[in-house]
């Protein structure tokens, strides 16, 4: 058996509800509905859990976690039992006298997302009119309230132009943080690959914009970068591994190496409703099927760059979306042999409408 470390993170999707519907959102295309989500008592044993097990962070997330009114009795539990608490959130409905309870509960940190420079555009991304401006107070809130801010900016195709403006807009904020992540394509994402896959000179423009701004901007905020796995040729290490270094818990219960996990045929979850989160951990099949190499195919198995335990064969669910099989190399690797599905993939987009995010079925609009 594999020695298994802790984990170092828990991402708590608390609910799949959210105003926006984000074109690339990372949730499943079957969302569950409030019904289905864990109560306050069962997130709470969660924490604990987590903590017991070792975890150091707990980022709450959704969905929108601002919609669940129970918020602040989750932060002050996990801050209780010791968990670094980080909100990821739209910022809407986020008011001062929610996050001044929020930060006397124990939140440590804010991750706000943003779909544009210009108010028109991102709230046409973010499919909700006023979406931008309401962010724009939120990050006002959360500078005021003491707390770290991070910005989330998601670039594709339809925003990359303007990421020069992005970036001067987080500064503006005053982000601590910013995280340019381009777009990963599974999901709603997948969906809308047209309509957001850049093309190469997009991206080599938007790496160069990032590189100037992380030199013009040392010491003032810190500038990360998330590249799309189409323009590559190796694949990273997704989720820092499988079952590595962070698990999912999505609302219902089911506990997930990635958030996409659930798309794979025959991959058993177990359920925080069922079981303790040490034994899914240690001992689930979610978790141990694709952890460590033992269960690498070719050419992963005999890697001739050796990368085995660098990015450990890549991203399982863009293997089973690409190749048809879970256990396949990532077709981002070049020495894939369906590597040219990726490649074919990388042509210029075919149109602008997006199939939005939806609590019912999906709408073009």
């Amino acid at each position: 058996m594999i020695a298994v470390e802790p984990p170092l993170a828990l991402l708590a999707e608390l609910t799949h509800r959210c105003p926006l519907r984000c074109p690339y959102c990372s949730n499943p295309l079957e969302l569950a509905g409030a019904s289905a989500e864990l109560g306050t008592a069962a997130w709470q044993r969660v924490f604990s859990e987590a903590a017991e097990l070792g975890v150091l962070q707990v980022h709450f997330s959704g969905g929108e976690p601002l919609v669940r009114r129970d918020l602040v009795e989750l932060v002050r539990h996990a801050a209780e039992v010791g968990l670094y608490g980080n909100l990821i959130t739209s910022g809407i409905r986020l008011d001062a006298e929610r996050l001044r309870a929020l930060a006397e509960a124990g939140l440590e940190h804010v991750q706000l997302s943003l779909q544009d420079s210009e108010i028109a555009l991102g709230d046409r991304i973010a499919g909700l009119a006023g979406a931008q401006e309401a962010k724009r107070r939120a990050a006002s809130l959360v500078r005021q309230a003491g707390l770290p801010l991070t910005v989330n900016a998601v670039v594709h195709r339809q925003n990359l132009e303007r990421l020069d403006e992005i970036i001067e807009l987080a500064v503006a904020l005053g982000a601590d943080r910013l995280e340019v992540a381009h777009v990963q394509y599974y999901g709603w994402a997948l969906r809308n690959r047209d309509a957001l896959l850049p093309d190469r000179n997009q991206l080599e423009t938007a790496t160069a914009a990032v590189e100037a701004a992380r030199a013009r901007l040392a010491g003032v905020m810190t500038v990360d970068y998330v590249l799309p796995d189409y323009h590559a040729h190796r694949p990273k290490a997704c989720m820092g591994g499988w079952g590595r270094t962070a698990m999912v818990i999505a609302p219902n219960g089911d506990v997930l190496p990635c958030q996409a996990a659930s798309t794979i045929p025959g991959l058993e979850l177990a359920n925080v409703r069922e079981h303790p989160l040490e034994w899914i951990w240690n001992e689930s099949d979610a978790f141990a099927r694709f952890r460590g190499t033992d269960w690498m195919q070719e050419p992963c198995r005999s890697c001739p760059l050796g990368r085995q335990e660098v990015d450990f064969g890549g991203c399982r669910c863009q293997a089973l979306r690409l190749a048809g099989d879970a256990a396949a190399t990532d077709p981002v690797c070049r020495f894939s042999p369906h590597h040219d599905r990726v490649v074919a993939a990388r042509e210029p987009g075919r149109g602008d409408d997006f199939v939005y995010r939806t609590m019912k079925r999906p709408a073009r609009v």
